[in-house]
């Protein structure tokens, strides 16, 4: 399946049906007065948020979505039946922008419902005009358009922790071993093409989500390689986790892969810049001691807070955890006490 998280298409809610004008033809029964029932109500364009969903390709390959028509009223007092609502899952964290661009919602939680195009209203039959003074009433009313136009969707996954960083610098190896996901994992850039999401379970029983982007390179935040396309996807996260490979082959420095991503995550702009981030050094296990406190220092010289593992062996893994699980829990509590301020 294709990880799309960028969609545009064409939502029609459908037609009010239109009331009846009608009179009781029964025999027996004089002047049996209007009997015209309510056209139905056309069907809404409605989507849910759904953790089970991580790509917005169902809609990518749909591309419209019409709802049906409300059926016409009838004699007898009978009422049109309303059209069939389109009810669609989408990926929590779906946000939805209408032609201006303007959000309409932001799909933030699971279970959370937005009607995206609202059916028009069924026409009124004869019977309701009825009055003392009227009583033989001979129209009814047409029904109302549903609503329609184009809606532009966009994904950012929802994670508590980002990992960012140069291709190889081991994140795909960290997310393997800390989570459930089971992303691929090679020696050689670009293994990860689209984001991973995991799910981390501490001693207590709660956790963390994960998710890991497409290594970024050098002018990501102008649009060169994958990893611009998908920095969107970690604008939600507590805290990110730039990972440098301290043992880096290349020949690069720890200060200078530390400063490539600090110029793309400067570069895409303060949502990204202003977030917490831990500095964490890994592939420690091939590094001598002396070459260790090479790195050591070359990273401490950004003023961030710096962990050393090895993705690898495990080696420092652990602790890593708790410093992360506790940036987790202030950052939620933050927002609960933000939650509460606005309402």
């Amino acid at each position: 399946m294709r990880f799309i998280d960028e969609v545009k298409i064409e939502v029609r809610a459908g037609n009010g049906g239109k009331g009846c004008s009608s009179f009781r033809r029964e025999k027996y029964v004089a002047k049996g007065g209007p009997d015209g029932g309510d056209g139905g109500r056309g069907g809404h364009v409605i989507f849910v948020a759904c953790v089970s969903k991580n790509t917005l390709q169902e809609l990518y390959l749909r591309k419209r979505l019409i709802a049906k028509n409300g059926q016409s009223g009838m004699g007898s007092d009978c009422h049109g039946k309303n059209g069939e609502d389109i009810i669609i899952e989408v990926p929590v964290g779906t946000m939805i922008h209408d032609e201006t661009g303007h959000l309409l919602c932001d799909l933030s939680a699971p279970g959370k419902r937005f009607t995206l195009a609202r059916g028009g209203a069924g026409g009124m039959g004869n019977a309701r005009f009825s009055t003392s003074t009227n009583r033989a009433p001979r129209y009814s009313q047409p029904g109302l358009e549903g609503e329609q136009g184009m809606r532009f969707l966009e994904l950012k996954l929802m994670a508590d922790v980002g990992l960012v960083g140069l291709p190889n610098a081991g994140k795909s190896t960290l997310l393997a071993r800390i989570s459930n996901a089971r992303p691929k994992i090679a020696d050689y850039p670009f293994t990860t093409l689209k984001p991973k999401l995991g799910q981390v379970f501490m001693d207590d029983g709660d956790g963390f989500v994960v998710a890991d982007i497409p290594g970024l390179i050098e002018g990501a935040h102008e649009g060169r390689g994958l990893g611009d396309r998908f920095l969107r996807h970690i604008e939600r996260t507590a805290v990110l986790l730039h990972m440098v490979d301290s043992a880096c082959e290349d020949g690069k420095s720890v200060a200078d892969q530390i400063a490539e991503i600090e110029t793309e995550l400067k570069g895409y702009g303060e949502t990204l810049w202003n977030k917490p981030r831990l500095l964490v050094l890994n592939k420690i296990d091939a590094l001598l001691d002396e070459e260790l406190e090479t790195a050591l220092a070359q990273a401490k010289e950004t003023g961030l807070d710096v962990v050393t593992i090895s993705a690898v062996s495990g080696e420092g893994v652990k602790p890593l955890l708790r410093t992360i699980y506790a940036r987790v829990l202030k950052d939620r509590d933050q927002r609960i006490a933000d939650a509460g301020e606005e309402t």
